[in-house]
């Protein structure tokens, strides 16, 4: 409000007011504050941790991971970690982490292997990791909304049925998307 001009601050003050008092809270009611600072000195000091994490079935299951990235996606705040025996990331909600603990096991990933969160954002959907693998498809809608949802995306070839698409991405999430085109969208 401080930032804006005295004509201004009227609008911005009611564009705000509308939000906060529109504004639904998440589920599961958790302050993250404390938790994301934890996350973030281990991922800085490159810490192996140990977490209980919650799943949706209610089952919780330990792990110990390499967290190197926090995210924020779909309205949640992820944790990005490798697991050892896994070549790709592995993706954990924050709210559902229960609790942490550090080990003692300090880890160092190579700088030209280094995660990036925006290469990894390019490649993942609704934040379902995995393999990283090529996707092809043929695109019968808008190819504005293809390419911004899929940053990877290349055109290989139009045809009169529609683009043929080309993309690069981790996991399954990339599958639900695809779905939810309907018959915009044939896989190939």
């Amino acid at each position: 409000m401080r930032q804006c001009e005295i004509a201004e601050a009227k609008s911005v003050k009611s564009f705000i007011a509308n939000e906060q008092l529109n504004y639904i809270p998440l589920q599961h009611g958790k302050s993250l504050v404390n938790r994301l600072w934890q996350l973030a000195e281990f991922v800085k000091e490159q810490i192996t941790i140990e977490i209980a994490y919650k799943r949706l079935d209610g089952t919780i299951r330990q792990h110990e991971v390499k967290p190197v990235g926090i995210m924020f996606s779909e309205f949640y705040f992820y944790l990005i970690t490798y697991i050892d025996g896994k070549p790709f990331p592995t993706v954990f909600r924050v709210d559902r982490i229960n609790s942490i603990k550090g080990t003692d096991e300090r880890f160092e990933i190579p700088y030209s292997e280094k995660f990036s969160e925006s290469e990894f954002r390019k490649r993942v959907q609704f934040m379902y990791a995995g393999e990283l693998r090529t996707i092809r498809f043929l695109y019968k809608g808008g190819l504005e909304a293809v390419l911004d949802r899929l940053p990877t995306a290349r055109v290989e070839s139009e045809t009169d049925d529609g683009v043929v698409i080309r993309a690069e991405v981790y996991g399954d999430g990339v599958d639900m998307w695809l779905r939810s085109q309907g018959e915009k969208v044939k896989i190939l």
